[in-house]
C-alpha cells in the first residue's frame, strides 16, 4: 500500500488507545508503519534492483526483529534533541508500539497483487492477498474521518477511542468485502476461461475507485488473457488472448546471462514475453496498464 495509508493506519492505531502505551506512541506508530519501505532506498543506495529487493527482509520476520528497534531509536534520538512536556518515554511501551506499527505494514502490503515475502530471510516465497488496490481513496476517507472525529471527541472531553475503533472496524469490513469480491470474480471467470484453455492461474486485479470491479488475469500453460468482472454484469472476456511466450529460447538464454532478467523472473508472478516495435521484452501480466512501460525488460541482444 501507499505510505499515506500506512501513516493513517499508524495514527488510527494510536487513537484507538495505543497512545497510552507511552508518550510519543503515535509518532512511533507512524514511523514504524512506514519504515519497512526503507528497503527501496537501501537498494537504490547500493545499486541493487529495487523491484527485486523490495518487500523482502524488511517486510518479513527479519524486519519484525530489526525495524521496531530502529523506529524506537529514531524516537529516542529525537527525544534527546528536544524537551517534551509529555514526560519521559516508557521503553517497553515504545517498543510495543513500534512492533505493532511495523506489523501493520506487511499485513497491508499483503492485500494487493504485488506480494510480500513474509518469511524473509528464512524463505523467499511470495504471498499475495489480491484484495486491495495499492492506493485506495476509500480507505483514506474512512481513516481520516475516524481521526477527525476522534480529535473532536477528545476536545469535547468525550470517549476519543470510539471513533478510531469504529473507523478501523469499517476498514476491516471493507477489506473483507473486497476479499469476497475477488473470490467471486475468480469463481465467475473459471468456467468462461475453461472454454478457451484449462486455467492454470487466475489473479483478481483490483481497480482504483471502482472497488467492486475486478480485472482477472488468467493463464493456461501457453495462453493468457484478461476478464472484466462486475457483480451486476458478471464476467466477460476483455482484450486479446495471447501466447505467454515462455518457451522463447531468448528468454532461457537471457535468464542465464542477464541478471536483470533473472531478477525480474524472481519477482514476477505472471511472466509473459511481449513484442513491441519488433523487439521482445519480458513483462508481467498483473499490471496491464504498466506492462508496456515500466515492467518490461529487453530480451534482444543490444
Amino acid at each position: 500500500m501507499d505510505n499515506l495509508t500506512h501513516s493513517l493506519v499508524g495514527a488510527v492505531l494510536g487513537r484507538m488507545g495505543l497512545k497510552r502505551l507511552t508518550p510519543r506512541a503515535v509518532p512511533a506508530l507512524i514511523i514504524a508503519a512506514n519504515l519497512p519501505d526503507i528497503d527501496s532506498f537501501v537498494a537504490t543506495w547500493f545499486g541493487t534492483n529495487a523491484r527485486t529487493f523490495h518487500r523482502g527482509f524488511t517486510h518479513g520476520v527479519g524486519g519484525l526483529v530489526v525495524i521496531p528497534f530502529l523506529a524506537a531509536a529514531i524516537i529516542l534520538i529525537w527525544e534527546n534533541l528536544r524537551r517534551s512536556k509529555e514526560g519521559p518515554v516508557k521503553l517497553r511501551g515504545l517498543l510495543l508500539a513500534c512492533l505493532i506499527g511495523t506489523l501493520s505494514h506487511p499485513l497491508l502490503d499483503f492485500m494487493n497483487t504485488y506480494g510480500v515475502r513474509w518469511l524473509e530471510p528464512l524463505s523467499d516465497r511470495w504471498f499475495y492477498g489480491d484484495t486491495l488496490f495499492i492506493m485506495d481513496p476509500w480507505i483514506w476517507i474512512i481513516l481520516i474521518l475516524g481521526l477527525e472525529f476522534s480529535w473532536r471527541a477528545e476536545r469535547l472531553g468525550r470517549n476519543w477511542t470510539r471513533p478510531a475503533i469504529a473507523a478501523f472496524s469499517v476498514v476491516l469490513a471493507y477489506i473483507g468485502c473486497n476479499a469476497f469480491i475477488s473470490n467471486r470474480a475468480v469463481a465467475a471467470t473459471r468456467p468462461l476461461v475453461a472454454r478457451l484453455a484449462p486455467p492454470r492461474m487466475m489473479v483478481a486485479g483490483e481497480l482504483p475507485l471502482t472497488f467492486w470491479k475486478r480485472q482477472v488475469m488468467w493463464r493456461s500453460d501457453k495462453l493468457g488473457g484478461t476478464v472484466d468482472y462486475d457483480p451486476v454484469d458478471g464476467a466477460r472476456l476483455s482484450g486479446k488472448v495471447q501466447p505467454l511466450g515462455l518457451d522463447d529460447p531468448r528468454l532461457a538464454a537471457a535468464a542465464r546471462s542477464n541478471p536483470e532478467v533473472s531478477n525480474f523472473l524472481f519477482w514476477s508472478r505472471m511472466p509473459i514475453v511481449i513484442h513491441v516495435d519488433g523487439k521482445s521484452y519480458l513483462s508481467d501480466q498483473r499490471f496491464p496498464a504498466l506492462r508496456r512501460t515500466t515492467f518490461m525488460v529487453p530480451l534482444d541482444k543490444r
